[in-house]
């Protein structure tokens, strides 16, 4: 099995990521799952689903954003990672719950299910279905749903630890490479360094830079164009539409 966590790559190449192909697996099993074997009248139907594809679009759209900014990466993929942990309570509440067996780690099904995924790799450029959910079909099309959430449990797991290694390697780029946008922002630093030598703002307090509380790049002075505040002023984040923070002028 391998992984893609601290390669260098372009942004938007998420289809290799063996994270989002594992994901994509467990968003497809998950609203399978939902349809089979919980009610459509439950809030639990749709939360599941939403946490399976929050953790799968997440990591899309953090590798989309990966061209313009590390940070927002940063943050996706942790949003992704959250939306996982989310969804691993719920299949290890419905089976207690229920009282259906939670396979231990070193259960006989349990090492099945995570050799599949050593033995039909599904970071192969050549292969034409990337998540390739066909190899789980004995587990994840059993009519016992006490093995399909077992199953599920499993491919979460080896998610999150997909997941984990692509964070420590993001956060080890973020810290020595920065994404466009924090290099851009540094170069405007030097830039305004040298023009003004002795303007002491952007050497130390910074204190003329306001930064986004939720990703943490520069905000922009911007004016409201519609709605009961047009006209008036706002500072909105430089990475909207990835981040639609704002605050008051």
């Amino acid at each position: 099995m391998t992984t893609h966590a601290t390669a260098q790559r372009p942004h938007g190449g998420y289809q290799r990521l063996r994270s989002f192909q594992v994901t994509t697996v467990i968003y497809d099993g998950t609203v399978v799952f939902c349809e089979r074997f919980v009610s459509k009248r439950s809030r639990t139907h749709d939360q599941m689903v939403q946490a399976a594809r929050s953790g799968r679009q997440n990591i899309a759209e953090g590798s989309r954003a990966s061209a313009t900014s590390s940070q927002t990466e940063l943050r996706l993929v942790n949003v992704a990672r959250a939306s996982l942990d989310e969804l691993l309570l719920d299949y290890e509440d419905f089976l207690r719950q229920r009282h259906l067996p939670l396979w231990a780690k070193d259960d006989p099904q349990a090492r099945a299910v995570r050799e599949v995924g050593k033995e039909h790799p599904t970071d192969r450029s050549d292969r034409t279905d990337p998540s390739d959910a066909k190899v789980y079909d004995l587990w994840l099309n059993h009519p016992d749903p006490a093995v399909v959430a077992n199953a599920l449990i499993c491919l979460i797991h080896q998610a999150n630890y997909l997941l984990d290694r692509q964070l420590a390697g993001l956060e080890k780029q973020f810290i020595e490479q920065g994404g466009y946008s924090e290099r851009l922002h540094a170069a405007r630093l030097q830039e305004r360094q040298k023009q003004h030598p002795t303007d002491r703002s952007d050497r130390t307090d910074r204190s003329d830079i306001v930064l986004c509380p939720a990703c943490g790049q520069p905000m922009q002075l911007r004016t409201a164009k519609r709605g009961a505040r047009a006209g008036e002023a706002f500072w909105g984040c430089t990475g909207y539409p990835a981040c639609r923070t704002t605050r008051p002028a």
